[in-house]
């Protein structure tokens, strides 16, 4: 092995690490991965990082202090775009800066810029990234195409994962529609386990993949502006099709606190959700959250879902 490069669990993980891991196994270097969010982690994040950052960022904080020293480099590039005309939020565009200048005594940081949806900008970063670790160019040629190779939908593979925990239980006929970005949404320990907590009370969990591409885009496009945010488009347009096509009987928005994004994006929803009658709670998350009081929200929301159901159907939704 030429070294050790640390990925940090968090953030742009959830969607883009096979490609990841494919390009550096490629290359022959050992590739570590930081473990679940747990409380240790959380805390040193809280720690390093500003205060006025939100629950995501702080919990990344934590996970790279974890691996600082116990590798020869950490991985945290610059995500630009996913999409074209498309950007990722402010603090993935800043968060190799916020880091380098939070934490102290890190090995050196690979940061290389990507436009995603742009192969030659790939190419190009993947490149950079390869010649940074001389590497030599046939080598650096052989680890990108392996990266596109195994680049997958990773979050497919986290949703099954989830899901497999069903088992053989019976289901409600309750079909709720799970919102938020993906490092919230699949890191059990941020947002409390409550996909498990959902499954131990039989109830359909739907995800915004779940939702065609298609009709995310059709979707939010009857937008009145252009949403220029990838995860916006994703949240907005899959929430807007399932609620239009009468899917899902409500919503739950995973929300951080402090988030500039979910503040836009639970505003659109909630008015659509409203025209339709579709009951939508808003779980705002961080480090002062109370794990009781979630709880009793969950369940309130649960029962009165399940009343709904069963007695009426003219209920008003709510925030």
């Amino acid at each position: 092995m030429k070294g050790k490069i640390g990925i940090p669990r968090g953030m742009m993980y959830y969607e883009l690490y096979p490609e990841w891991e494919g390009y550096f196994r490629s290359l022959n270097f050992d590739l570590i991965t930081s473990p679940r969010t747990n409380k240790e982690i959380l805390d040193i994040g809280i720690f390093t990082c500003v205060d006025e950052a939100c629950l995501p960022v702080k919990i990344f904080h934590g996970h790279v202090d974890y691996l600082k020293d116990k590798v020869d480099y950490i991985f945290i590039p610059k995500i630009t775009s996913l999409c074209k005309g498309e950007y990722n939020c402010p603090k993935i565009l800043g968060l190799p800066d916020m880091i380098k200048h939070s934490i102290g005594n890190l090995p050196p940081v690979i940061d290389t810029e990507f436009q995603s949806y742009k192969r030659s900008s790939i190419k190009r970063a993947y490149n950079e990234i390869g010649k940074s670790l001389e590497c030599n160019s046939s080598s650096i040629s052989k680890a990108y195409r392996k990266a596109l190779d195994t680049k997958d939908k990773y979050i497919d593979r986290l949703e099954a994962e989830i899901l497999s925990n069903r088992k053989d239980i019976e289901s409600t006929k309750l079909n709720l529609l799970i919102l938020g970005h993906p490092y919230v949404i699949f890191d059990e320990f941020l947002n409390m386990g409550i996909l498990n907590k959902l499954i131990d009370n039989k109830v359909n969990i739907v995800f915004p993949e779940d939702v065609e591409e298609k009709d995310v885009l059709y979707y939010s496009n009857l937008l009145p502006k252009r949403m220029f945010w990838t995860e916006g488009r994703r949240i907005v347009g899959s929430a807007f099709s399932l609620i239009d096509k009468q899917k899902i009987d409500g919503i739950i928005y995973l929300s951080s606190f402090g988030c500039g994004l979910d503040s836009v994006f639970t505003y659109i929803i909630s008015r659509k959700a409203k025209e339709r009658n579709i009951p939508i709670m808003e779980l705002t998350l961080d480090e002062q959250t109370g794990e009781a009081g979630f709880n009793t929200r969950l369940e309130a929301y649960l029962d009165m879902m399940k009343w709904r159901n069963k007695n009426e159907n003219y209920l008003s939704s709510l925030r």
